[in-house]
């Protein structure tokens, strides 16, 4: 079995060949999609979250995710490529100088017969989302300042370093199975922000005051983006236009459904009706476990991952619910728990199983949650300490009770509206 997101990092590890391959042009036009559509969940994302906050937070919230797109995409260019897919140093971290700010790959034809470039900002766009999915668990109540410096060093010291583990040449590429951001995306930003918010605290008011959404209209449109979105997200990641493109797609497919099926089938068994929260809550939940395991299992176990993952996520989101933290959007209910049932629930339906056996493989999941799981939390504990001491990142209260809106950004998400 060939390991985590194993085309992908086989040919960012490959050294070129003596006469550069002819481009490929499917496969070209296919990954230039893939990266439109991840690049389309990071507004979709704004979407689902805004919809989620209150009125007075709806911009201060969706600008969390668009000023990634800003950050994170001037910081890949710069080095964060270079970081990730460059040769390996020691095993964690990768370094290239000629990737700096890309220059050295303005010609380079890959493997794959794709552009290096396409190669680079298809990755690029996973740099994106993933702090932004952090931004979930601390909605309502932080300095935008402070975010800002946040994201950008959690991005190079903690995404770069994770990514080029599992996918770029270091000590887990090959071994553990992380096909699309299992562990490097969905547990390290869960975990990011269950860190996050218990450092923080609770949003002023919590849990006494009621903090409705604003808009659930919205945040059904951004999970449509979003599961629409996956499909670069997962299948792009085969990085090719062929067989395994098409099996990553099938299985995302079969789990969001199944996932979202769960979801209404346990709040119908618990409450007689089925909410639209509930809904994409569970697509998300099949979404995020399929990720790790998409090219690597057939429909009926990507089925299988989306329902075990609605069921995990609906208890994880009821536990935080009784123990009384404020993860404000349920980012480690759904990322962090979804992304660990999904690393490690695929070895029970792998398509073929490893020479070394499934326990064997399961050894290598789990040293792939541990290991994401472990550099979040202290990088992130780290990053909270510093960004809090320095420039400052819980919102004062007095901003908060007035609200993101007007209070950090001056204006207002539907005009002069009552802010509550």
């Amino acid at each position: 079995m060939i390991g985590p997101h194993s085309t992908t990092a086989a040919l960012a590890a490959a050294p070129l060949l003596q006469d550069p391959p002819a481009i490929d042009t499917g496969t070209t036009a296919w990954m230039l999609t893939s990266t439109a559509l991840v690049l389309l969940m990071i507004p979709g994302l704004a979407m689902f979250y805004g919809g989620l906050v209150r009125t007075k937070n709806v911009l201060g919230t969706m600008m969390h995710s668009f000023a990634a797109m800003a950050i994170v995409g001037v910081i890949w260019v710069v080095a964060g490529y270079a970081l990730s897919f460059g040769p390996s140093v020691g095993g964690v971290i990768g370094w290239d100088s000629s990737k700096v700010m890309l220059a050295g790959i303005d010609t380079t034809i890959m493997e794959s017969g794709i552009p290096e470039y396409v190669f680079a900002m298809f990755q690029g766009k996973f740099a994106i989302i993933t702090p932004a999915l952090i931004a979930g668990a601390f909605a309502e109540r932080v300095r935008f300042r402070g975010y800002c410096v946040f994201i950008a060093l959690w991005s190079l010291l903690i995404y770069n370093p994770l990514a080029h583990i599992v996918w770029g040449g270091g000590f887990l590429t090959g071994d553990a199975i992380d096909f699309a951001g299992g562990t490097v995306i969905h547990v390290s930003a869960g975990v990011a922000g269950l860190v996050a918010a218990f450092y923080l605290g609770a949003r002023r008011g919590f849990p006494r005051v009621a903090m409705h959404p604003n808009n659930l209209v919205m945040t059904l449109i951004g999970a449509g983006l979003l599961w629409v979105g996956w499909f670069g997200f997962n299948a792009g990641s085969s990085v090719e236009s062929g067989l395994k493109t098409a099996q990553a797609l099938t299985a995302t497919q079969a789990a969001a459904a199944a996932g979202a099926l769960g979801w209404m089938f346990i709040e119908g068994w618990r409450h007689g009706k089925a909410t639209s929260l509930g809904l994409v809550s569970g697509i998300l939940a099949g979404l995020v476990a399929v990720t790790p395991a998409a090219g690597d299992v057939r429909p009926a176990g990507a089925m299988a991952l989306g329902l075990m993952a609605s069921a995990a996520c609906y208890g994880a989101i009821a536990l935080k619910n009784r123990m009384g933290y404020d993860d404000t959007l349920d980012v480690f209910g759904i990322h962090g728990v979804g992304g660990i049932v999904g690393a490690l629930g695929l070895v029970l339906f792998l398509r073929d199983v490893p020479e070394a056996g499934v326990l064997a493989q399961f050894g290598h999941q789990a040293m792939g949650v541990v290991v994401a799981a472990a550099a979040s939390a202290v990088g992130t504990i780290v990053l909270l300490v510093l960004v809090e001491k320095t420039v400052g990142f819980r919102l004062e209260e007095r901003g908060e009770l007035a609200g993101l809106d007007h209070s950090v950004h001056g204006e207002h998400g539907y005009g002069y509206l009552n802010p509550n």
